[in-house]
């Protein structure tokens, strides 16, 4: 028997969530509210999901790899429900539940694709058991928060060992990839590189050991054979598929194997392999992660960076020739406080052309860290909405790039809203 959320906590959850736009606040307010007065409210309602639900979490990657596998779920007939606010925690599933219900609680969908940030994802396993499971990496990201890369890894097996049919893993990653060992009554699907595109995708061990080796894998479902420029080629199954991409960015190249491993997996016989390859080379970055705005007729770019190794490939994906670049740092709690971090990522691939502006509640600790690779700075504002502006002005016949943490992002797209189209996440 499938139990309904009451329609008095809907009510009242969607007035919170009307309230709470109208004053321009928080995505995940109304879900927090309502997971306090109805804490079975996002279990009932997924209840109602012939598919199931899947979760995807991981250090780096779970926002453009969930917009992919809706994309490709959604282009073989799957109405699909999924928390595009990119806002991870359960109260962010809550609220996005909230939007899309009607006031009897019913959720237009088949399935539901979450992505979850990997501590709040393993009470979420407990109450609503995922159907499927994509485990993308494990990164040093927020370990004030999470502790040891190793208990993140304990939490992605956690997911793992809840999921009831198939788990997608990254053969790629050592810590993930030993998940499959812990697995008894799942499927078991991977995803991976070929050994030319290893160095272009460092584990955390190899970071810190300089170097990376190829060693003997298990077979892989879904390869990213080669990337070069925007063309990706694929082994899927056995046969090479190539295609052009408006993906950018190494990192995302690679999610976007996973999203294929994923949707394989999910849709099984009902797959097919010319709409995944149209599908996956018309997505784009989702917001925030390499995503392209207009300012003054000239493409400014966003780039979120979390970790060392979020931060190295973007570097590794952009060529600073012939742009202006800022850095925008901030250490609240969603950036992870501890930002030391910084200090394991190589800048001197800026040291030829510069920083134009440095912002960000940590903008002095980012001016140091450029300082010791001899990156000169031509700007360092802490306050973003005032850098921005003096970016924007100082360099309006240039293209732009930003690398941001979370809640820079954010704070710099709400600037951005005000004078140029930005997608609008509801």
């Amino acid at each position: 028997m499938v139990y309904m959320p009451s329609p008095f906590v809907i009510i009242l959850g969607k007035s919170v969530r009307y309230a709470a736009r109208l004053r321009g606040g928080g995505s995940a307010l109304p879900g927090l509210f309502v997971e306090k007065i109805s804490p079975d409210f996002i279990k009932d309602t997924l209840a109602q999901l012939p598919h199931g639900v899947v979760v995807i979490s991981g250090t780096n990657g779970k926002t453009t790899t969930t917009k992919m596998v809706v994309a490709l779920l959604e282009a073989h007939g799957l109405k699909v429900f999924t928390n595009r606010t990119g806002s991870n925690f359960t109260r962010g599933v809550a609220a996005a539940l909230l939007g899309d219900i009607d006031i009897k609680g019913n959720l237009d969908a088949d399935i539901a694709v979450l992505e979850l940030d990997e501590a709040h994802a393993v009470p979420f396993v407990k109450t609503v058991p995922p159907r499927y499971s994509l485990l993308l990496n494990v990164m040093r990201d927020q370990l004030d928060r999470f502790g040891e890369i190793d208990a993140t890894a304990k939490m992605l097996e956690k997911i793992a060992v809840a999921t009831t049919d198939t788990v997608v893993l990254n053969r790629e990653d050592s810590r993930v990839l030993k998940i499959k060992g812990v697995l008894t009554d799942q499927k078991v699907e991977l995803f991976g590189l070929s050994d030319t595109l290893l160095t272009h995708f460092p584990s955390d061990d190899d970071m810190r050991a300089g170097s990376v080796k190829a060693v003997k894998r298990p077979d892989a479902g879904v390869i990213l054979k080669a990337y070069s420029g925007n063309k990706a080629t694929y082994d899927l199954g056995g046969h090479e598929f190539s295609t052009t991409l408006k993906l950018n960015g190494v990192y995302n190249v690679f999610n976007s194997a996973a999203a294929i491993a994923l949707a394989y997996a999910i849709l099984g016989k009902a797959v097919k392999t010319d709409v995944v390859i149209s599908t996956i080379a018309s997505v784009t970055p989702a917001f925030g992660r390499g995503e392209e705005l207009q300012v003054g007729g000239q493409p400014l770019e966003l780039v979120l960076v979390k970790n060392p190794s979020g931060f190295r490939l973007g570097l590794k994906s952009f060529s600073p020739e012939g742009y202006a670049t800022m850095i925008a740092v901030n250490d609240n709690y969603a950036d992870g406080r501890d930002m030391s971090w910084l200090w394991d990522v190589d800048f001197e691939s800026l040291a030829g052309v510069g920083v134009a502006q440095v912002s960000g509640v940590r903008a002095y600790d980012m001016a140091l860290r450029l300082q010791y690779d001899e990156v000169t700075i031509n700007h360092i504002e802490p306050d973003l909405a005032g850098a921005l502006r003096q970016f924007i002005d100082v360099n309006k016949d240039k293209p732009k790039r930003i690398y941001c943490t979370y809640t820079a992002m954010l704070a710099l797209r709400k600037e951005l809203s005000k004078i140029t189209k930005v997608e609008v996440i509801s």
